[in-house]
């Protein structure tokens, strides 16, 4: 029954929701390594370019509270997270921007706590994009509101990104108790609207079902402008109320990009190489992404910690793994 569902894949014959469902299941490396491969052959048939993407992280004073209970992001939420509070000045910003730049990585992330109605953003963006000549993703979640995202259309940002998590509404609402669900989805639909390319993403182990994340991937084709699906596994942070909820296994990863390659051929499908391990990167490549974030140039000047773990990917190394799978990269050099 596998055999024939992934030969429907391979052939890109449209696949139901149990289709999917039954490659999500997969339970074995030999149908793992096969639902794989053809992930990769469609990427390759539809993408011919690896993206790279840095990140500077803005701000992580959050106004969210209750915080969300997997967080090590916003201040004191764990020790082994930005635990002290800081926000990055102008000259930070600009350093950090031009290291990434130098360095020949392409995009780079402004990624940023809630209680600033999208001005931290703007800011970072007007500093990145005077200065240099990255591709600007913003991602602060659901803090915009209309006139910030006209503001960021204005000044050319190429992605803003505000990842769902879940579209599992009481999911959600347990481990996101300071917010809705439905501000996140409007936020979405004023980007869209916008004409702004968009960014959202599924954070894989939350407890979701497999119907969870399959609805959730067929939600976000609702939107005309997705350009990028940032496929997270859940890691636990030291210190917070899901400190002892499980990691997202490896094989669970793998099998959501790929099916997800399966689902959106030309689609960017972004995996941080935190939440998969630097050293699983050829994995995730391996599975079909077409895009590894958070990766850091060598003499990046700002500590950085990364989603569920404080390794980050080194650029160097990424590049190696690149180029040993035969692979291109798209950067700067």
């Amino acid at each position: 029954m596998i055999d024939e569902v992934l030969k429907k894949a391979e052939n890109n014959k449209k696949l139901s929701d149990e289709e999917y469902i039954q490659l999500l299941k997969i339970d074995n490396r030999e149908d793992l390594d096969k639902l794989c491969n053809i992930a990769v052959k469609i990427r390759d048939e539809n993408i011919d370019q690896i993206k790279l993407t840095s990140t500077i992280h803005i701000t992580n004073k959050c106004q969210i509270y209750p915080r969300c209970k997997y967080c090590g992001f916003a201040t004191e939420t764990s020790t082994d997270g930005y635990y002290d509070s800081f926000f990055k000045n102008k000259y930070e910003i600009l350093e950090a921007a031009k290291s990434i730049e130098e360095a020949g990585i392409p995009r780079v992330s402004c990624s940023g706590g809630h209680g600033y109605n999208g001005k931290q953003a703007i800011k970072a963006t007007e500093i990145v994009k005077d200065n240099t000549s990255l591709e600007v993703l913003v991602n602060v979640g659901a803090d915009l509101n209309e006139e910030a995202i006209n503001r960021l259309k204005e000044l050319n940002t190429d992605t803003i990104c505000c990842n769902l998590e879940t579209t599992n509404e009481d999911l959600f609402n347990f481990v996101k108790p300071g917010e809705k669900l439905e501000d996140r989805v409007n936020v979405c639909r004023m980007i869209d609207d916008a004409g702004v390319s968009l960014s959202s993403g599924i954070l894989i182990g939350l407890g979701e079902s497999l119907e969870d994340r399959v609805a959730h991937l067929h939600f976000l084709n609702t939107f005309k402008n997705l350009e990028e699906i940032p496929l997270m596994g859940f890691n636990p942070y030291k210190g917070t109320p899901m400190e002892n909820h499980p990691a997202s296994p490896l094989e669970e990863q793998l099998k959501m990009v790929a099916v997800t390659r399966i689902m959106y051929p030309g689609i960017r499908i972004t995996v941080p190489t935190p939440t998969i391990g630097p050293e699983n990167v050829v994995y995730s490549l391996n599975a079909g992404a077409s895009n590894l974030a958070t990766v850091i140039a060598d003499n990046y000047p700002l500590d950085v910690k990364g989603v569920g773990s404080p390794i980050c990917g080194n650029f160097k190394d990424v590049m190696s793994v690149i180029n040993n799978l035969d692979l291109k990269a798209q950067t700067l050099c």
